[in-house]
């Protein structure tokens, strides 16, 4: 007989502040405005077709226009974008509230202006898992910046990083 164990969730969050992880912000339209957060968790998952997921708490004031959206743009900010990956994560009235820093897809998803790369993607799952929502969405459009030395954003023990490669 097997015995199952649960780690606390305090150790769960130790362990993965060890661990990095990129930095997106996510977007979408929904009736009442445009609506973003910003995402750690966003992993490939198929190449054919494109996949990628990510997750959403269920406590989230964006999970219930998540829930009726049809697409969404995933941002990449650059290393020097804390601010903009700062801003997704707090209150959700400030997210939107300077009109120049972002406009609208002919498709409706909001856009934010100064991140070389983005992604549309079609949602085509949603999953409940624990006190999170896994979404899956299949990438449609992407474009990157020319600018192929942009470095990363990076998040790591509760703060924003940048990555500088090591050279041999």
């Amino acid at each position: 007989m097997t015995v199952e164990h649960s780690v606390s969730g305090e150790s769960f969050r130790s362990v993965f502040r060890r661990h990095p992880a990129g930095v997106t912000v996510v977007t979408l339209a929904s009736p009442s405005g445009p609506v973003g957060f910003t995402a750690t968790s966003v992993v490939s998952v198929s190449m054919d077709p494109p996949l990628l997921s990510f997750a959403i708490a269920q406590t989230s004031s964006s999970l219930a226009a998540l829930s009726g959206a049809e697409s969404v743009l995933i941002h990449w900010p650059a290393a020097g974008q804390s601010d903009l990956a700062t801003r997704f994560a707090r209150s959700a009235r400030e997210r939107f509230s300077d009109p120049e820093t972002w406009t609208t897809l002919p498709s409706g998803e909001p856009l934010l202006h100064g991140v070389a790369t983005w992604v549309r993607c079609l949602l085509t799952e949603r999953l409940q898992a624990g006190d999170h929502t896994i979404v899956i969405g299949r990438m449609v459009e992407a474009r990157m910046g020319a600018d192929d030395d942009n470095a990363p954003l990076a998040y790591l023990d509760g703060r924003y990083h940048e990555l500088v490669p090591i050279t041999l």
